[in-house]
């Protein structure tokens, strides 16, 4: 869906149709606009929206959105994101507003409505949405799963009203330091790259422990790195019928690969090598997240509204990694 055309061409618009180059962000935001399916989106949010009845008429729902999306992509705040508008002509361009009619939403607005995206849990259902329109259209496949976990740290500063770190995030170590946030479990698609499920938990909570709630019903084979070897005796696996009989493909870790003379064939670790050749594509989804959209760090306090801020990135990461593939999501 195209936003509507403004009524009249500025001076801005004639000065930048002028222009040689298109910086990256204009051509991100293009891309987006193009993809990202608006009437869908749109039509998700309309029964939770306010309709307006008495006070100050509501903004447009897909101008809200679009708002919206420029604060998780560009990790903005939200007096951030209503400058970032203000100063940006590609931001202006891809929201659609028109200086000489109307005036940017401002943050509290704009925070009103990521409140209603969070107490209705919509993001989760535009990452389902998006996901079963990959599956019809053939881009998600079925049969294989590759499962892995980031950590996203948050805030360990006590400089706040309640004197204390975030509750619901917790400190663990990783390699020789020490990380305070919370984990991201995802579950990928292994014939796309495609992310189809996620979890949010601490820190502390190990990555097997959330194998079991990543895997699809359909799934025969799943891939892992070292940290989760032993998946088979979980007892949320070896309970289940359809868990129990998938092919875990699990990476060993490289000490305890045998040592073989120079002269032969290393059998061993040309396997892990092909195990590792399809686990790699879980680690696109991550890039876009953290690289792409800059998510290193925690935004709000508690898990519940970093999860509904996660479900948003990851659909559009899908829709990203679909375009810059080439492809287009189409349901017709």
């Amino acid at each position: 869906m195209v936003v509507q055309a403004m009524k009249q061409e500025t001076f801005t618009d004639i000065e930048y149709s002028f222009r040689k180059k298109k910086t990256r962000r204009e051509e991100f935001l293009e891309i987006m606009d193009e993809i990202i399916p608006w009437d869908e989106w749109v039509g998700v949010i309309e029964p939770y929206y306010p309709k307006g009845k008495r006070g100050r008429p509501p903004m447009g729902i897909e101008k809200m959105l679009r708002m919206y999306l420029l604060q998780i992509w560009f990790n903005l705040s939200a007096p951030a994101t209503e400058d970032a508008i203000y100063d940006s002509y590609a931001m202006r361009k891809f929201t659609g507003i028109d200086f000489m009619a109307e005036a940017v939403p401002d943050e509290t607005t704009l925070c009103k409505f990521r409140h209603l995206l969070e107490a209705n849990g919509l993001n989760k259902l535009f990452f389902d949405a998006i996901n079963r329109v990959m599956v019809k259209t053939g881009h998600m496949m079925k049969g294989g799963t590759i499962v892995d976990a980031t950590i996203i740290n948050a805030p360990s500063s006590t400089k706040n009203a309640e004197k204390a770190r975030d509750p619901e995030m917790h400190q663990t170590k990783k390699g020789n330091k020490w990380k305070f946030g919370m984990k991201c479990h995802i579950g990928v698609d292994a014939g796309s790259g495609l992310v189809h499920t996620m979890t949010v938990t601490a820190a502390n909570v190990h990555d097997i422990t959330q194998a079991a709630a990543l895997i699809r019903e359909d799934d025969e084979v799943v891939y892992g790195d070292s940290g989760y070897l032993g998946i088979q005796k979980r007892p949320e696996v070896a309970g289940d019928d359809h868990l129990s009989g998938i092919d875990y493909r699990i990476n060993r870790r490289p000490g305890k690969l045998p040592h073989i003379s120079d002269n032969a064939i290393d059998w061993e670790r040309y396997i892990e090598n092909r195990k590792s050749s399809v686990r790699c594509k879980v680690e696109h989804a991550f890039r876009i997240i953290k690289c792409q959209f800059g998510y290193r760090k925690t935004v709000y306090r508690g898990l519940a509204k970093n999860e509904n801020r996660l479900y948003a990135m990851f659909a559009c990461a899908n829709l990203y990694a679909l375009a810059i593939a080439g492809q287009k999501l189409s349901t017709t």
